[in-house]
C-alpha cells in the first residue's frame, strides 16, 4: 500500500497538528465565541477597565434578561469573563489574560 506522502509526491516532513485534548479545549472556546451577541458582550466589556453591572449590559441589547444571562453564563464557563455578585446585581469584567490566550490559540490553529 502506498503512503499518502508518496502519492502526492512530497518528501518533506509535515508538522503534527493539534492534539485531541488541545483541539477539544480550543473548540469549546471558539464555540463560545461563535455567536453575535456574545461577541458584542465581549466588545462591550473590553471598553471598560473595571466591572460592568448586568443591568447595564442588558440595556445595550434588545433581548430579555434570561437571554442575556444565558450568554453571560456561556462566556463565564469559557473563562472569558468573570462576575461578582453584589446585592441584587452581578458585575462582570473581561478576563484579559484569557484574551491573550485566545490570540495564542488562533495563532496555533492558523
Amino acid at each position: 500500500m502506498l503512503s499518502a506522502r508518496r502519492l502526492c509526491g512530497r518528501a518533506a516532513k509535515v508538522a503534527p497538528g493539534l492534539g485531541g485534548a488541545e483541539a477539544e479545549a480550543y473548540a469549546r472556546l471558539l464555540k463560545a465565541l461563535a455567536d453575535e451577541t456574545r461577541l458584542r458582550i465581549l466588545s462591550l466589556l473590553s471598553k471598560y477597565e473595571g466591572e460592568v453591572c448586568v443591568c447595564e449590559i442588558g440595556e445595550n441589547f434588545a433581548l430579555g434578561q434570561p437571554t442575556i444571562s444565558h450568554h453571560l453564563r456561556i462566556l463565564r464557563e469559557a473563562g472569558l469573563i468573570s462576575g461578582q455578585k453584589r446585592g441584587p446585581w452581578v458585575y462582570y469584567f473581561l478576563n484579559r489574560e484569557k484574551g491573550a490566550w485566545l490570540k495564542k490559540v488562533l495563532a496555533e490553529v492558523l
